[in-house]
């Protein structure tokens, strides 16, 4: 069994609306109340409330029972994952109080909802839903979400079954991120970078601007708010249907893709943070992985050390500065730095290769995900994930 996530736009009106809105008014409320008395606990015994201990408190609420104590639970994760943090030596805040701008959902963890032609949720009614697909599986939980836009969205979570997938029979591709092509395959195909952020760093400029010029607490400044979040909100769906559609296509066509396991977080600390992000190269590789596993190809990432600077075809080590596009070797090797170095990873994801693990031992750091075939044996669509700590070179 897996977990699927299943997101639809609703249509409430107006009083439905407020309502919705007195909801997530009420949740920041439970939430700072409860923040606060986990703080004063902390202070008279050194240790925080317990998950029950939070949960007795979210009686009395004008919340749905279930609503609030998800509320409570999510207080309580936050804490543990502080703590965890800090106890790995990781720096980590305290939780945050929270405005109302944050809080941005409440999610109904079991029961209180119910999926028609509307979705029904308790003492609200009948609120319109675009109901642009069926959902697969059992329904588990409702997260009902207001987007900084002011749009509203049902995301439901459903259990589905394993589906028994065939392997396509597509050929096998590395593929090197980069930022001057979005992607460089290993047969030479490339995908061109879309630079969503650039050709609309323009709007957004402007918009933030009129937004600063305005006076707080006023009208003007609450439609020059809505812009800058629609403005943002256009630049996200541009970026994430790019990424959706091509790694889609990519699936399709191959049966066994190569990447490097590239650690985004600290390549985004560099001067090329904007460009890096931009490019949404982590959330590419999550779609990669779930598509992967449905279209019967395998996902490898391997090590991301020196695939530039290491000859495809002889395996010298030549350093390489940003500037220098084109890989020359002594051997006779000659073309574009990043086309070797996607040789290069898909080298490494083949079995016998050095920074593999594709020969079948299983380290603690990899991470499986794993369908059948037809014929009975354990599925060849995986998503392996070696060495995650690994520093990758920037490259662009």
């Amino acid at each position: 069994m897996r977990l699927r996530s299943w997101k639809f736009r609703l249509y409430p009106s107006r009083q439905q609306e407020n309502r919705l809105g007195n909801y997530l008014e009420a949740c920041k409320d439970l939430w700072n109340s409860l923040l606060e008395h986990s703080r004063k606990h902390h202070q008279e015994t050194g240790k925080f409330p317990t998950r029950n201990q939070l949960n007795a408190l979210t009686k009395g609420t004008p919340l749905f029972s279930q609503v609030a104590q998800n509320a409570a639970d999510r207080l309580a994760k936050s804490m543990r994952g502080m703590v965890a943090r800090k106890r790995a030596g990781m720096k980590a805040g305290f939780p945050r109080f929270k405005p109302i701008e944050r809080m941005k959902s409440f999610t109904y963890p079991q029961s209180g909802f119910k999926l028609d032609k509307c979705l029904v949720l308790s003492g609200m009614g009948g609120i319109p839903i675009r109901k642009h697909r069926e959902i697969n599986g059992k329904i588990k939980t409702l997260t009902v979400k207001k987007s900084p836009s002011g749009k509203w969205f049902a995301i439901f979570t459903s259990e589905v079954e394993k589906e028994v997938r065939n392997r396509n029979n597509g050929g096998a591709a590395g593929i090197d991120l980069g930022i001057e092509h979005f992607a460089y395959l290993s047969d030479g195909e490339t995908i061109e970078n879309p630079r969503h952020l650039k050709r609309a760093e323009e709007k957004l400029a402007d918009a933030q601007r009129r937004l600063s010029r305005k006076k707080k607490g006023g009208k003007n400044r609450k439609r020059a708010k809505y812009t800058v979040a629609i403005t943002y909100e256009k630049l996200a769906n541009r970026r994430r249907d790019f990424l959706h559609k091509t790694s889609r296509k990519l699936v399709e066509k191959y049966s066994f893709i190569a990447m490097e396991d590239l650690n985004t977080a600290r390549m985004a600390k560099g001067f090329l943070a904007k460009s890096v992000l931009d490019c949404g190269w982590a959330e590419f590789s999550g779609m990669l992985a779930y598509k992967a596993e449905e279209a019967g190809c395998e996902v490898v990432l391997v090590n991301p050390a020196n695939t530039t600077s290491e000859c495809s075809n002889c395996g010298s080590v030549r350093k390489k500065s940003l500037a220098e596009r084109w890989h020359e070797c002594a051997c006779g090797a000659s073309m574009h730095r990043d086309l070797n170095a996607a040789i290069n990873i898909l080298n490494r994801a083949t079995a016998g290769h050095a920074g593999s693990n594709a020969s079948g031992e299983e380290t603690s750091t990899q991470k499986w995900a794993s369908v059948f075939y037809e014929e009975g044996s354990p599925a060849m669509v995986k998503f392996r994930r070696t060495s995650p700590d690994i520093s990758a070179e920037m490259r662009i």
